[in-house]
């Protein structure tokens, strides 16, 4: 897929969020981008070859050139990454699960891009963060996205009371993860800490057949049993 200016153009390509069907949660313009593209920028060889080879089967995988950007990339190695990109070869950046770029360490590229003057062209699919936020009945007119919060138990407890704080200010939904192991000892924890008349949304396997989305206050989870040891959660809480 060339492009008719100097440098190529920059996809930032979203994938699935788990093991379904990618037609049902992709449109057609993902489709369309990968039966062009041969150069992919991803954050894990084995799944996204698997990703493409799922939304377009007759891609031959011995054409796929893939550079992989994780917390173990060197900042050096960026600039090769996007080589392709400055001799007129468009790319695909892709996620190991939802948006590029989003909580993903995908970013480094896109601002890279922007810096040289390449230009990056957005596709649209599921952003577990924004779908949550949909589904979760709190403010969409304000929230803030932390990503993850302390691991250090004490930090972990305050970071709940400063958001619980921030939240009942500002009348703004604050949102975080975990990581997915970790998930039911966050809300054990969740549970402990925050006011009982504070809102907590679980938004957990979104997009996936055991999709889990439930916003409830603190006092009523207390007599709640939810497992969601790894599984991919996003957590939503609003003070009023």
């Amino acid at each position: 897929m060339q492009s008719t200016n100097t440098f190529g153009k920059l996809y930032l390509i979203p994938t699935t969020m788990g093991d379904c069907d990618p037609m049902d949660v992709l449109p057609q313009t993902i489709k369309r981008s990968i039966e062009l593209i041969d150069h992919y920028i991803v954050e894990n060889d084995k799944t996204a070859r698997k990703s493409i080879k799922l939304v377009v089967p007759e891609k031959k995988q011995s054409e796929l050139k893939l550079f992989v950007l994780n917390k173990h990339t060197e900042t050096k190695e960026h600039l090769d990454f996007i080589k392709p990109l400055l001799a007129g070869e468009n790319m695909g950046l892709m996620s190991e699960a939802g948006c590029p770029g989003v909580a993903d360490p995908g970013a480094v590229i896109v601002k890279l891009a922007h810096d040289r003057g390449i230009q990056v062209i957005p596709l649209v699919g599921p952003s577990s963060i924004l779908l949550a936020m949909m589904a979760s009945g709190m403010n969409g007119q304000s929230f803030t996205f932390h990503g993850y919060l302390p691991i250090e138990k004490d930090e972990k407890k305050a970071s709940f009371k400063t958001l619980e704080r921030v939240s009942f200010e500002k009348n703004q939904s604050q949102i975080f993860i975990e990581t997915p192991y970790r998930n039911n000892k966050l809300l054990e924890d969740l549970i402990q800490v925050l006011h009982p008349e504070t809102l907590l949304c679980i938004a957990t396997d979104i997009t996936l057949p055991t999709e889990y989305i439930r916003t409830k206050k603190i006092a009523a989870w207390k007599k709640e049993s939810i497992d969601l040891h790894k599984r991919p959660t996003i957590f939503i809480i609003h003070k009023m």
